[in-house]
């Protein structure tokens, strides 16, 4: 299995301190949890149903015409490429590693390109698939050049697959109001932005026949009673989601600049996390885990991507432990 942020209990056994000294800033998660609403008895003892308003509060809340939950959006990411006969893949790289590697072990010629070479290779692809914002760099690419691409591939069958794991900040960017179009899928995940990624839930959002494919990949009563109970709940706050984006762009600005006084000023970031090259990242990194802070390390890019920071006490010790980084390493 590939390697991921969030991988606590490998870190506090690696460096010898308690799970509960860390602060985590591995994963691209919000720090803060929506409220959990009270889940009904009936929810943990009856088979989940899908006509219990789960799907229409997706649809009005990511403004697409129709969704499929499943159970996060990596269940979606590793049967998306069952779907397809082999074929010529071209994923948009560098992002999140388990795109290229669902494909290719669903046995796809996986090709890895970079942003200008998409229009090069377009025509001869089955797929293009890109996250964006992108994880890690936060690299935006614009709705309209995204749609253009999706008209190339959909002429001859293929697919756009663009995962919007981190879109919730930037709905207007989304491509949800499109996904109507045959060809076109987009992935949500649920756990980042409202801050409980242990729920796993996800959702698939594209034309109606292509989501009937994957229903029946998926199977029945994938997604827990009690999940789509608090996903409904969550998906319908629209107070707490606009608090949560103003949080998370505050915090977002605030982890820039405090990266930028320590000499490691972002090459790119979101709302929800910062990235930072440098040639000292490994270096960087096991400084950090041995004060018993845990950041995400891009070895193959000398990089590394820093979540956001929950309390003022989180705050200070990350400032202090730069401080202490720069003294010893000016």
């Amino acid at each position: 299995m590939l390697e991921h942020g969030g991988r606590l209990r490998l870190a506090a056994q690696q460096y010898g301190i308690a799970e509960a000294d860390w602060l985590d800033l591995s994963s691209g998660i919000a720090p803060w949890s929506f409220p959990i609403p009270a889940i009904p008895d009936r929810a943990w003892a009856r088979l989940p149903e899908t006509d219990d308003g789960l799907e229409q509060a997706a649809c009005v809340y990511y403004g697409a015409p129709r969704v499929l939950p499943v159970p996060g959006s990596q269940c979606a990411i590793q049967l998306l490429p069952r779907l397809r006969r082999g074929g010529k893949i071209g994923v948009l790289s560098p992002c999140y590693a388990e795109h290229a590697e669902a494909w290719r072990r669903a046995g796809h010629v996986v090709r890895e390109i970079n942003e200008s070479e998409v229009d090069f290779f377009l025509d001869s692809l089955d797929v293009l698939v890109l996250v964006n914002p992108n994880n890690p760099t936060g690299r935006h690419l614009p709705p309209e050049r995204m749609l253009e691409w999706h008209a190339r591939l959909a002429q001859r069958g293929g697919w756009l697959v663009v995962d919007e794991a981190f879109m919730d900040n930037t709905q207007d960017q989304s491509l949800a109001a499109h996904t109507e179009r045959v060809g076109l899928i987009v992935l949500r995940s649920f756990g980042k932005f409202f801050g409980l990624a242990g729920v796993r839930l996800g959702f698939v959002l594209a034309e109606r026949k292509l989501l009937q494919l994957l229903a029946e990949q998926v199977g029945p009563w994938a997604v827990s009673g009690p999940t789509r109970v608090l996903g409904q709940a969550c998906l319908q706050d629209v107070a707490e989601q606009q608090r949560m984006i103003e949080r998370c762009a505050l915090a977002s600005t605030r982890l820039a600049a405090l990266l930028g006084r320590f000499g490691l000023g972002p090459q790119g970031g979101c709302a929800l996390f910062q990235w930072s090259v440098t040639e000292r990242a490994e270096a960087l990194h096991d400084y950090m885990a041995r004060r018993g802070i845990l950041l995400r390390l891009f070895v193959a890019s000398s990089s590394l991507r820093f979540g956001l920071p929950h309390t003022a006490g989180d705050w200070q010790r990350l400032e202090q432990a730069f401080s202490e980084y720069r003294k010893e390493y000016p």
